[in-house]
């Protein structure tokens, strides 16, 4: 009897061994590890901090509702400060130490792709980068799927569309020398070479400078009516200040990577009429959706803060990740997930973000971006999706 009942217990052992080895890292019967690797202390801690809250604030809601089927999600935040090597080191802890399941929305295309490798060697998903780099999906790898326009895509429908309807004729280029601002100056080329136009000047600038004045006296001096911006934050707002400061009016255009409330609660009047490609409508207090609307007093709740797109990107990235890992099933693995997330088509929510679908052969939800532009002191969204 005894023997019986050892034998037992040694075979339910080895079974659930077994399942917690099929399952692969990060996944037991109770919990789902992910991860996610953040500037919480940098340059881009603006977009980290309200992003991490967004998560949190869906992955709360997830838990509260009794989880994926019956798994908690744990969370673990890493902050990389923006700096590559560091974001090497987040990554090794988060696999090592963590044993996370999949990295989410790791922020910054120089530092995700210096992490992204360990990542996929280990077999853990690198998913919806809050980065928009080609890379982030492309090569095609099994494991890392990216969810918005590339800053390529979002600039090229942008500027054409921009340039049709405005008629300019000298595009200039001021752009972020690294991976970054590369992607967007390419589109903006591939954009003008559409259009069977070149760029008439292009000027770059190093990460971390304050001082533009010399770019925009080149791009002044050139006579550009229209300037394609690899920008993020200080630089967009310390570019055009400078321009209206010399008397340069032309149209600035962003990507994603500026389209934050940052810019006109920062730059105030100097940068109204700036123009960025946007992947959904803007969330504010006032929204005329009241979903947006509770969300919105639902997060000034929680954080004691002005929910803004950052949020909102981090709230929609995990309820994708929860629509795939649901329709995986209980049995939830790497595999399960990708062939799950395949499978399905993840309407537009609440904040207008565009329908995602992936495919075995395609890892991107998405390549369409919408034109946006600063007016009134708030961002509006001109157009529907553009494309190529």
């Amino acid at each position: 009897m005894n023997l019986t009942i050892a034998a037992l217990a040694t075979a339910a052992a080895l079974g659930a061994a077994g399942l917690a080895h099929a399952q692969g890292q990060g996944v037991t019967a109770k919990e789902i590890v992910l991860g996610t690797a953040q500037d919480m202390s940098g340059p881009v801690a603006p977009f980290s901090k309200p992003a991490v809250n967004g998560m949190r604030m869906r992955v709360d809601e997830i838990n509260a509702s009794g989880g994926i089927h019956g798994r908690m999600i744990k969370l673990v935040v890493e902050d990389h400060g923006y700096d590559p090597k560091k974001a090497v080191l987040a990554a090794q802890k988060m696999i090592q130490k963590d044993r996370i399941f999949a990295a989410i929305g790791s922020i910054g295309t120089p530092t995700a792709m210096a992490a992204m490798p360990l990542y996929l060697d280990k077999g853990v998903l690198h998913l919806f980068p809050l980065s928009a780099a080609r890379q982030m999906y492309e090569p095609l790898h099994k494991y890392k799927y990216s969810f918005a326009a590339t800053y390529f895509d979002q600039m090229r429908a942008g500027l054409k569309h921009l340039v049709k309807e405005r008629g300019h004729k000298r595009i200039c280029s001021l752009y972020q020398d690294d991976d970054f601002g590369l992607e967007v100056h390419a589109g903006g080329e591939a954009a003008l070479k559409d259009l069977g136009m070149k760029y008439h000047e292009v000027t770059t600038y190093k990460r971390g400078a304050t001082d533009f004045s010399s770019q925009v006296q080149k791009m002044r001096g050139a006579g550009c009516d229209a300037v394609v911006m690899g920008t993020i934050i200080r630089e967009t707002i310390g570019t055009i200040a400078t321009g209206r400061k010399l008397g340069f009016n032309a149209d600035f255009i962003g990507t994603t990577a500026s389209y934050t409330h940052l810019i006109h609660a920062l730059g105030k009047g100097l940068v109204e009429g700036f123009y960025s490609t946007c992947t959904s409508n803007y969330p504010y207090a006032d929204d005329a959706s009241a979903n947006v609307r509770n969300w919105m007093a639902g997060y000034k709740k929680a954080y004691n803060a002005d929910g803004d797109i950052f949020g909102a990107y981090g709230y929609a990235m995990v309820s994708m990740f929860a629509t795939a890992a649901e329709k995986a099933g209980p049995k939830l693995t790497n595999d399960s997930f990708a062939k799950a997330l395949e499978s399905i088509v993840i309407p537009r929510d609440m904040f207008g973000f565009d329908e995602q679908k992936f495919t075995a052969t395609n890892h991107l939800g998405s390549n369409r971006a919408r034109l946006c532009q600063i007016q009134g002191g708030k961002w509006v969204t001109l157009t529907d999706y553009l494309t190529n």
